[in-house]
């Protein structure tokens, strides 16, 4: 992390446009991930994005951790879709305990 005042950004919940996004808000750009969220309160996630202007800082990883600590402390469920998410828990296999939805795994 090359900015370790990163960490203590909030992590934002955007249900407002077409595609629902975790988002922070970083040097007046957006790092995000897109969800898509079922009523059995599992959550998809689905695209992770990075600006080029700040890609290889750990933000990628930053927003992911943010969104896991967000669905364990909301007792949602996750759907890692997305490649960036799925390769981060590869790394971090702890940190889907008990958060990955029926038929999902690390692997």
């Amino acid at each position: 992390m090359k900015n370790p005042v990163w960490k203590k950004l909030p992590l934002i919940n955007n249900e407002s446009g077409q595609k629902k996004r975790f988002e922070l808000q970083i040097e007046e750009e957006t790092v995000f991930i897109e969800y898509i969220r079922t009523k059995n309160n599992v959550i998809y996630l689905t695209h992770t994005e990075v600006p080029r202007s700040l890609e290889g800082k750990g933000l990628g990883s930053l927003i992911v951790s943010k969104t896991l600590e967000y669905i364990k402390e909301n007792g949602f469920k996750m759907a890692p879709l997305c490649p960036f998410v799925a390769a981060y828990l590869k790394r971090h296999p702890g940190k889907a305990d008990n958060l990955l939805a029926p038929g999902f795994s690390i692997g």
